[in-house]
C-alpha cells in the first residue's frame, strides 16, 4: 500500500509539471507614486571613488584588478545599454572625472541616444561635481572650482543643471556644503550617508534622519536645505543587492526552475520597507540601490529591480517604483511635513565608540600643502590667463583645473588613500603647473614688456619661476650677479586688494642691495639659513631632481618688504653691491648659552615676544599698541599611535585617530636657540631634536609672529607610530570653547566634550574633540583672544582651557581597518636608502600666497 500511494503522488507532480509551460513576462515598472500607500524610491546609482585604493585612471579602465576589481568604463557601458532596453529605469551619475573620459569615446550616435535619456529622465546626474569632495580638508575655493567645473560640462553637452546634492560617502559634514554647495548653488535637497553613530541612534529613535539644515547661522533661512540621511549607509536593506557576485537571492519567478520564490522575497521587500518607514516621516522612502563600483553588470540589478517593481506593486502592500532623489524630494516636498532644524556641521565623525574619523583632517600633510599652494597659484594663474588672452594652441590652465579638480576627491587631499594613488595625485597637479608655469611666464613677460618698452630697456624673454622654494632652492636667485647683471625679481598679488608684505629669496651671498622700478633703494635684511633647512634642501633636491643643489654657495635669504597693488604687479632689483655699506643688513646673531634665567625679548614693533634663556622657551606676549600683556607658552608632544591589540582591535590609521598616551618632546641640548636680529625682522631658530625644529619670525611692521615648522622624519625604530601636535597655553578662561572655520569660511563654536543634537558619551576625549581646520583656531575670554592661522588643513582642538593644539604630522605603523589596507607611513627614497617624510609648514599664512618670479642674467639699466 505505501508503495502505491507513493507511485500515486509521483505520478500527480508529473503530470503538473508538464502541464506548465515557461512563457515571456512582461514586467510592469511604469513610474507612479500611490498618495494611499508606502512608496519606496529604488534609485539606482553606482558610486565611483576618483582614486582611492587605483588610481583614477586605473578605475576607470579596470587595471591593476589584483588591487581591486573595478571598471567605470564597463559601468556606464552597461548603465546605457540596460537603460535603453526599458524606458521606466532610472540611474543617477554622480562624478563628472569619470563621466568626461567615458563621454570623450563615444560615437556620434551613442551621444544622441544618450542625450534622449538625459532628457527623458532616465539618466540624471546627481551633485555633478568633477568628484565627490571631501568636507573637511578642502578650501571653499576648490569646492567652488571643482564643481563649477563639473556643472559646465554638463550644462554645455546637456543643457542640464544638478538639482540635489549627493555627498554620501565624505566622513563628516561641513557647514560650508550646506549652504553655499548646496543652497546658495541652487540644490533643492542634500543626500549623505556617513553620520556619527550616536547621533544616528537618537534620530532613528525620533525620525529625524530628514531634516532642514541651515549652515550659517548669519545667513539664516537663505542658507537652508532639506537634507536627508540614509539610516544605515549608501547601500539597500540587507538581501537586496545584485551585482553579479552579490549573495542576496534573486527572484525566481520561473515555475519550471526550483526554488520559486515570489511571495517570500516579495515578503523580504515589504518587511525591509516598512522597518524603514517606521524611523521617518511620511509614506515616502529612499533605497539607494547600489554602492562601490557596481553596475558593472547592470542588468544583472536591472532584472530584479524590474521583477520586485512587478510583483511588489502586483501584492499591493507596499508601492515600488524606479526613481531619483529629485523626484524623491518633490515627493517629500508636497508632503507638506514640519522637519526639525539642524545648525552647524556634523563633525567629527565616529562609527563606534574608539573609532573618530579625526586623523585625517592632518594624514599626508605634505600633499594637503602642495593641494593648497597650487590652488593659490592656479587663482593667479587664471587672472594672467585673462589679461594675456587665451590662446587656443599655447599653454593654458585646463590640466591644472583638472588635477585640483580631482585632488579634493574624499580619498584624495583627505589623505586616505593607497601611496601609489597619492603620488598620482601629485604628478597630475606637477604636470598641471608646469603648463600653467609656461602660461604665467608668457602672461608676465608681456606685463613687464609693456612697462620696460616705455624707459626704451629691450624686452624680456625668459621668466624663469621657483616651484621648489618650500625647500629653499631657486637656481635663477642663487646665481652669482657678476659683470653688472641684476636679479630683476616680479612680484604678482592676485589679491584684490593692495599687498605690502615682506619676502624672501634664497641669495649665494650677502654683497647685495634691492631697489625698487623706480631705482629707490628698498631696505632689505640677510638672514642665515638654518642648519634644518639647509639639511631639508640637500636631502629633498636629490629626491625631487635626482641630483644635489649645484654648489655650496647658498647661505642666506634675502628679505625685503614689497608693495604691490590689486590685481597687479610689482617689480624689484637685486644687485651685487662692492660696499658694504651699500648693501644688506647682515642679521645680528645672538645664541643662547642656556646658562642665565633673564629673559629674552625679540621684535622690533608694537610686537614682542619674551623667551627664557635658560630653557630656551616662549613665555610672554606683549603688543604695545593694544596694551595687551600675557603669557603664552608654545610645546611639542607626540601621541602614540594605538596598534589595535587590546580589547577592541582599533588602530590608528589614516582615518582613525586613537592615541594610546601622550609625550613631550624635549629638546635634546640647550645650544639649540638662536636669535637673528635685523631691521625688518627678527628669527627665532629653536632646533628641538634632530626631528623637529622651527623658526619664529616677527616682523616689525606686522602684530602677528609667523611660525615655520619643520617635523620629520619621525622616527619608528621603536615600533610605536606616532602622531605630532604643538600645543599653545595661555592663562585664558574659556570655559571649554573654542571656535574652528568651515572650509576657510565661518567659524563655528566648539565646546569640549558636547555636542548639540545628543548627550555625547565620551569615550575618546582626545580624539573626539578633535575639528578640521583649514583656515584658523581660536580661543577667547572676556578680554582677549588667541588665533592661530594656517596654510593647509590640520586636525585641532582646545583640550584645556585657554589652549590651542594643533596636529603636524602623523606616521603610523597600522592600518585602522577602514578599506584602504595600508599603513600610513610616507618616505622618501634617495638612492634606494628611504626615511620617514619631512613636512615644512608655515602659521600663519594667506592661501593666496604672493607669487614672485625671477629673472635672472638680465642687465638692467634705469
Amino acid at each position: 500500500m505505501m508503495v502505491n500511494a507513493v507511485a500515486v503522488v509521483f505520478a500527480v507532480l508529473v503530470a503538473a509539471i508538464w502541464v506548465a509551460e515557461s512563457e515571456y513576462i512582461e514586467y510592469n515598472t511604469t513610474q507612479r507614486i500611490v498618495p494611499d500607500k508606502l512608496n519606496v524610491h529604488l534609485v539606482p546609482h553606482s558610486h565611483d571613488d576618483v582614486g582611492w585604493l587605483k588610481t583614477v585612471d586605473q578605475y576607470y579602465v579596470g587595471a591593476n584588478n589584483s588591487i581591486r576589481g573595478a571598471c567605470v568604463q564597463n559601468v556606464l557601458d552597461s548603465v546605457i545599454s540596460a537603460l535603453l532596453e526599458d524606458k521606466n529605469r532610472k540611474f543617477i551619475y554622480v562624478e563628472m572625472a569619470f563621466f568626461q573620459r567615458w563621454w570623450r569615446q563615444q560615437s556620434k550616435a551613442t551621444k544622441i541616444k544618450v542625450k534622449e535619456l538625459v532628457n527623458s529622465g532616465q539618466l540624471e546626474f546627481i551633485n555633478g561635481g568633477m568628484c565627490m569632495h571631501d568636507e573637511a580638508t578642502p578650501h571653499y575655493i576648490d569646492l567652488i572650482d571643482q564643481t563649477t567645473l563639473g556643472h559646465q560640462f554638463i550644462k554645455e553637452e546637456f543643457d542640464k543643471v544638478p538639482r540635489v546634492g549627493w555627498q554620501i560617502d565624505p566622513f563628516g559634514h561641513s557647514a560650508v556644503q550646506a549652504y553655499l554647495l548646496g543652497a546658495e548653488l541652487g540644490f533643492d535637497s542634500h543626500f549623505f550617508a556617513r553620520i556619527d553613530y550616536q547621533d544616528r541612534a537618537k534620530r532613528l529613535k525620533e525620525k529625524t534622519l530628514e531634516v532642514i539644515w541651515q549652515g550659517s547661522r548669519s545667513l539664516g533661512s537663505s542658507s537652508q536645505i532639506f537634507t536627508g540621511i540614509f539610516p544605515r549607509h549608501y547601500d539597500p536593506p540587507d538581501g537586496f543587492t545584485f551585482e553579479i557576485n552579490d549573495v542576496s537571492p534573486p527572484i525566481q519567478d520561473d515555475i519550471l526552475l526550483f526554488d520559486y520564490n515570489v511571495q517570500e522575497r516579495v515578503n523580504d521587500f515589504v518587511s525591509a520597507a516598512l522597518a524603514q518607514a517606521n524611523v521617518t516621516k511620511t509614506n515616502h522612502i529612499m533605497w539607494a540601490m547600489g554602492t562601490d563600483f557596481r553596475y558593472q553588470y547592470a542588468n544583472s540589478w536591472f532584472r530584479q529591480m524590474d521583477k520586485f517593481i512587478h510583483y511588489v506593486n502586483q501584492d499591493g502592500r507596499v508601492n515600488a517604483l524606479y526613481s531619483t532623489p529629485s523626484i524623491y524630494t518633490d515627493a517629500k516636498y508636497a508632503a507638506d511635513e514640519y522637519w526639525p532644524l539642524k545648525v552647524d556641521d556634523f563633525f567629527p565623525y565616529a562609527d563606534h565608540p574608539n573609532a573618530y574619523w579625526t586623523g585625517y583632517f592632518t594624514s599626508r600633510p605634505a600633499l594637503k600643502g602642495y593641494v593648497r599652494f597650487m590652488s593659490a597659484y592656479y587663482q593667479a594663474a587664471r587672472q594672467l590667463e585673462y589679461f594675456k588672452g587665451r590662446n587656443e594652441t599655447g599653454p593654458n590652465t585646463d590640466a591644472l583645473a583638472d588635477a585640483l579638480a580631482i585632488a579634493q576627491h574624499h580619498d584624495a587631499v583627505s589623505g586616505t588613500e593607497r601611496q601609489h594613488v597619492a603620488s598620482d595625485y601629485a604628478l597630475r597637479l606637477s604636470m598641471g603647473y608646469e603648463e600653467a608655469e609656461r602660461l604665467v611666464a608668457s602672461a608676465l613677460a608681456s606685463l613687464v614688456n609693456q612697462r620696460l618698452s616705455s624707459y626704451g630697456v629691450n624686452p624680456v624673454t625668459d621668466i624663469q619661476q621657483c616651484p621648489l622654494l618650500n625647500i629653499s632652492y631657486c637656481p635663477p636667485a642663487e646665481a652669482t650677479l657678476i659683470n653688472g647683471k641684476s636679479l630683476v625679481i616680479v612680484v604678482y598679488n592676485p589679491l584684490a586688494w593692495k599687498r605690502e608684505d615682506v619676502i624672501r629669496i634664497p641669495v649665494s651671498t650677502g654683497q647685495v642691495f634691492v631697489q625698487d622700478f623706480s631705482g629707490n633703494k628698498i631696505e632689505s635684511q640677510i638672514l642665515p639659513l638654518s642648519n634644518a633647512t639647509l639639511t631639508m634642501r640637500k636631502h629633498y633636491v636629490r629626491a625631487y631632481i635626482g641630483k644635489a643643489p649645484g654648489g655650496d654657495t647658498l647661505k642666506s635669504w634675502l628679505a625685503f618688504p614689497v608693495s604691490v597693488p590689486p590685481l597687479g604687479f610689482s617689480t624689484y632689483i637685486v644687485s651685487s653691491s662692492k660696499q658694504s655699506s651699500h648693501s644688506s643688513t647682515i642679521s645680528k646673531i645672538y645664541i643662547s648659552e642656556g646658562s642665565t634665567n633673564k629673559s629674552i625679548e625679540v621684535g622690533k614693533g608694537n610686537l614682542k615676544l619674551l623667551y627664557s634663556e635658560n630653557e630656551g622657551r616662549l613665555t610672554h606676549y606683549v603688543n604695545s599698541r593694544t596694551l595687551v600683556t600675557t603669557s603664552v607658552e608654545q610645546s611639542y608632544s607626540y601621541y602614540s599611535g594605538n596598534d589595535g591589540t587590546d580589547k577592541d582591535p582599533q588602530a590608528s590609521g589614516a582615518y582613525v585617530f586613537r592615541p594610546n598616551g601622550s609625550f613631550s618632546i624635549k629638546s635634546d641640548h640647550q645650544a639649540s636657540f638662536t636669535v637673528l636680529r635685523g631691521p625688518i625682522l627678527d628669527e627665532v631658530h629653536q632646533q628641538l631634536n634632530p626631528w623637529v625644529s622651527q623658526i619664529t619670525r616677527i616682523f616689525k611692521a606686522k602684530e602677528h609672529a609667523e611660525i615655520e615648522f619643520t617635523v620629520g622624519p619621525i622616527p619608528v625604530d621603536d615600533d610605536i607610530g606616532k602622531e605630532i601636535i604643538t600645543q599653545f597655553k595661555t592663562t585664558m578662561k574659556t570655559n571649554k570653547t573654542f571656535y574652528t572655520d568651515s572650509n576657510g569660511r565661518d567659524f563655528i563654536k566648539r565646546i569640549r566634550d558636547f555636542r548639540t543634537d545628543w548627550d555625547l558619551q565620551v569615550n575618546q576625549p582626545i580624539a573626539g574633540n578633535y575639528y578640521p581646520v583649514n583656515l584658523g583656531i581660536y580661543v577667547q575670554d572676556s578680554s582677549m583672544e588667541l588665533s592661530v592661522l594656517v596654510d593647509r588643513s590640520v586636525g585641532g582642538s582646545s583640550l584645556e582651557d585657554g589652549q590651542v593644539e594643533l596636529m603636524l604630522h602623523r606616521r603610523l605603523l597600522h592600518d585602522d581597518a577602514r578599506g584602504v589596507g595600508e599603513v600610513l607611513n610616507e618616505t622618501v627614497c634617495v638612492a634606494d636608502k628611504c626615511e620617514g617624510l619631512t613636512v615644512k609648514y608655515i602659521f600663519p599664512t594667506n592661501p593666496f600666497r604672493l607669487a614672485f618670479m625671477m629673472i635672472s642674467g638680465y642687465v638692467f639699466h634705469l
